[in-house]
């Protein structure tokens, strides 16, 4: 079975920006959107989607679904997506936390249609189609989690890799648990850093005035706390003991660097901290 019809369920910011890339990448087959008439609209005119459909009439026809909405509706629509996928097809998923997401799979697809979970490492402070883009997963990981330990052995398969790869991303494939764990670092809590630092700032420099009292430094480190809370709700509900064992540990680091402060081991966090910031900003 070839890839001719997908269908996105939730044309937000990554459904409408994986949309955008496919057609960008070549991809001549037919996108169905599953979302609020608003949103279709709104899709419609970006060209992310070719049409809009309900999920019961969208989803017998793709050959590909790829579910783009908040973790909590991805876990509510996978048993009924199981139920309405054609046999052969291939579902997969874009939310941030995969643990729910692969234990919650592995109960509706073990017959009929194919499920990998995924996670593209790309998006935005901002949501919605409005803000998609063609080249959004350009030069970023996309995490694949599989529900077995690899991927399914199907031609389909392949392909949706293929297309991952074309669209400008590169694939690392990862147990669920491991993903989570990981994101908790790399991920979920830098946004609760930015959201608190902002927060603390705005408690301790109130006033737009003294807030103009900033460099370069702060707007970069404040970045995410424009990030909207219910973007971060699912993902905080599904990953919370790694969060907590990752601020745990943040705050142990934190009160050594406040007793180290004017020793030698201050200078040494820099150059490992330097040398970590160096890894992220080079290019592969």
């Amino acid at each position: 079975m070839a890839i001719e019809t997908v269908s996105i369920v939730g044309v937000g910011l990554i459904g409408g920006s994986f949309g955008l890339a496919l057609r960008a990448a070549g991809f001549t087959g037919r996108i169905i959107g599953v979302s609020s008439p608003r949103t279709i609209e709104a899709a419609l005119r970006r060209g992310a989607i070719d049409k809009g459909g309900p999920l019961e009439e969208a989803i017998p026809e793709s050959d590909l679904v790829y579910l783009a909405q908040p973790i909590s509706r991805i876990l509510e629509v996978l048993p009924e997506v199981s139920r309405l996928a054609r046999a052969g097809a291939l579902v997969t998923d874009a939310g941030s936390t995969k643990r729910e997401i692969l234990e919650r799979a592995g109960g509706c697809f073990a017959e009929g249609p194919f499920f990998v979970g995924g996670h593209p490492m790309a998006g935005k402070e901002q949501r919605g189609v409005e803000r998609a883009e063609a080249d959004l997963f350009a030069a970023a990981t996309y995490v694949l989690c599989p529900l077995g330990s690899d991927l399914p052995v199907t031609p389909i398969v392949d392909e949706f890799v293929s297309w991952i790869g074309k669209i400008g991303a590169h694939v690392v494939l990862l147990p669920a648990e491991v993903h989570d764990k990981v994101v908790s670092w790399t991920s979920h809590l830098p946004q609760l850093l930015s959201t608190t630092l902002a927060a603390s700032v705005g408690k301790q420099v109130a006033g737009e005035d003294l807030l103009r009292v900033a460099g370069p430094g702060l707007r970069d480190m404040t970045r995410l706390a424009e990030s909207p809370y219910e973007m971060w709700k699912d993902i905080l509900a599904t990953n919370r003991g790694a969060v907590e064992q990752a601020l745990d540990r943040y705050i142990a680091d934190l009160q050594a660097l406040r007793s180290d402060l004017g020793s030698d081991e201050v200078e040494q966090k820099f150059r490992s901290a330097g040398q970590v910031r160096l890894a992220l900003t080079t290019k592969p």
